[in-house]
């Protein structure tokens, strides 16, 4: 079961769309709290005020609504047009360091906005509320910092998540706690995750229109591409050439989709012919038609990829959707492709899916609407809760580090059998490098990347680039020189050929902490490593 991601707008003034009720039956076992504790931490490290605000769709009387701290359900008054300021519902939250708790009443579906510094500007139509929207020309909210989480809670249990779909501003991860006092957290970013989202993003060509900074010079957001084209800040064709090339690609072979991973015998067969990919079943019938897509509807998975609430077209296009952003399609026939290291290695590529991805910690989140194919959303779910939590994070230093990418791996001393080791898992600049028993971590766990060895994000590297022997081996960013290449040879040497040295544990030392250096290739024992 998921939430339904993609917001439908109402009006120019953009109306918020309520996520749709999940659908299940109750369950037999139990049932969560008629309120549901739900805290909000504040851990992001800066002194403005935070306001909460509980908002959506009461599932048991279908009427749109806010919820009060103590989880009270009030329905909004009637709008107008031109629209009407709505009433204020917002909560009073923690200050940097502290914590609030509300309540979620169970059969309740919405949004939890946090805004820092100010309140958030709502307004209401006839038919509805109208949802706060940065990217839009004249919007009051946009220059407000704020960011929002999506919920579903009701006899069938507690599904909530970050979501990036629109934007990402608010580092913050979700939490969920069952009844067997189990806590399961998704959506934190890594140490200074929010920097390093906002400059990689910055970086990339055609990308720093994105990043939307306030007139005093706070960051304020980044604008998902669907987003940032629509409000002509970046090109509004910029995946036509992939797409076209993955489109074809079906000309000559057949795409499998196996859109549901508990019935795998149930499988949809596409081939291209012109602009358009059928699709047919097992028994041959036809069972659903795609145009080939433009980069907005790729970027909204909506247009050209419709995605209706059934079991057959829907589910297709929401596959299809997935794989045009991670740019499986074309080069993976079955989809939906579960390998996280194949994604976004087209070009040109969803960057901001692929950075978003990259800097949280368990490397989940909702950087797009079908996000959730193949379980890579930002999500906890318990049908069972007794509590749950947002946690606001650390908008500079703080947070785990990046997990290892896909394909890392230790690299072991063939004499003593230790690891290669990032010191305390501290992946900072001229951290030295040591042997140590092998753990698993992430502080040893290495890729070899265009002759680097990287890991955290970072470059084995010769101290000052020196090539004398004793030079320390060290992490460094990632720079390009030859200070930092390295070829793990057939022999084992583990070779810097600007110097034309090896990579040495110093002073024949087989303790945990031992110091790594350059020396000459000596072929000797504390010389040799292997791929773990």
């Amino acid at each position: 079961m998921r939430i339904k991601r993609k917001l439908s707008q109402a009006l120019a003034a953009l109306v918020i769309a309520v996520p749709a009720a999940v659908s299940a039956a109750a369950p037999a076992h139990a049932v969560g709290p008629a309120l549901l504790p739900v805290t909000v931490t504040n851990n992001t490290g800066r002194g403005e005020a935070v306001h909460l605000y509980v908002i959506g769709i009461n599932l048991n009387t279908n009427r749109l609504g806010y919820v009060t701290k103590s989880g009270a359900f009030t329905p909004w008054p009637a709008g107008s047009i031109p629209p009407s300021p709505a009433p204020d519902a917002s909560i009073a939250g923690p200050g940097n360091g502290g914590a609030t708790t509300l309540q979620f009443p169970r059969g309740f579906s919405g949004r939890v906005y946090f805004s820092l510094g100010e309140r958030l500007k709502f307004f209401l139509t006839p038919d509805g509320l109208v949802q706060p929207a940065p990217w839009a020309a004249g919007d009051p909210n946009r220059n407000i910092l704020f960011d929002w989480s999506e919920f579903t809670y009701n006899d069938a249990g507690l599904w909530l998540n970050s979501s990036q779909v629109d934007m990402f501003a608010v580092p913050h991860a979700v939490t969920v706690t069952g009844a067997n006092g189990v806590t399961a957290k998704t959506g934190e970013p890594v140490n200074n995750g929010r920097n390093a989202v906002i400059n990689g993003i910055k970086a990339q060509p055609g990308w720093g229109n994105t990043v939307y900074t306030r007139p005093d010079g706070t960051v304020l957001r980044v604008l998902a591409p669907g987003k940032a084209a629509q409000a002509g800040l970046m090109s509004a064709n910029y995946l036509d050439s992939y797409i076209a090339s993955a489109w074809n690609a079906y000309t000559g072979k057949t795409l499998t989709v196996v859109p549901f991973a508990d019935q795998p015998n149930t499988r949809y067969f596409g081939r291209t012919s012109g602009n358009v990919m059928n699709f047919t079943n097992s028994a041959g019938q036809r069972v659903a038609s795609f145009n080939r897509p433009s980069t907005a509807s790729v970027w909204g998975c909506d247009g050209d990829l419709p995605a209706p609430n059934d079991l057959v077209v829907g589910p297709i296009s929401r596959t299809l959707c997935a794989a045009l952003n991670r740019g499986t399609l074309g080069t993976i026939d079955t989809q939906p492709s579960t390998n996280a290291a194949q994604f976004y290695q087209n070009s040109p590529t969803n960057q901001y899916a692929k950075i978003i991805h990259q800097h949280m910690a368990d490397g989940k989140a909702y950087a797009f609407a079908f996000d959730d194919v193949g379980a890579f959303e930002s999500l906890v779910h318990n049908g069972d809760p007794r509590a749950a939590g947002l946690i606001l994070t650390p908008f500079g230093a703080g947070g785990p580090n990046p997990p290892p990418p896909p394909g890392a791996v230790p690299v072991v001393s063939d004499w003593h059998g230790k690891c290669i080791d990032v010191p305390s898992g501290t992946f900072v600049d001229s951290a030295p490098l040591q042997g140590w028993t092998c753990n698993g971590s992430g502080a040893q766990k290495w890729t070899f990347t265009n002759g680097t060895l990287q890991a955290g994000g970072k470059c084995m590297d010769v101290a000052a680039g020196s090539t004398a022997n004793g030079a320390a081996v060290q992490l460094y960013t990632c720079n390009g020189t030859g200070a930092q290449q390295f070829v793990l040879s057939a022999a084992g040497d583990l070779v810097n050929p600007q110097a034309n040295k090896c990579v040495d544990i110093k002073d024949w030392n087989s303790g945990d902490g031992a110091r790594l250096q350059l020396w000459e290739c000596a072929g000797t024992a504390n010389q040799k490593w292997h791929k773990g």
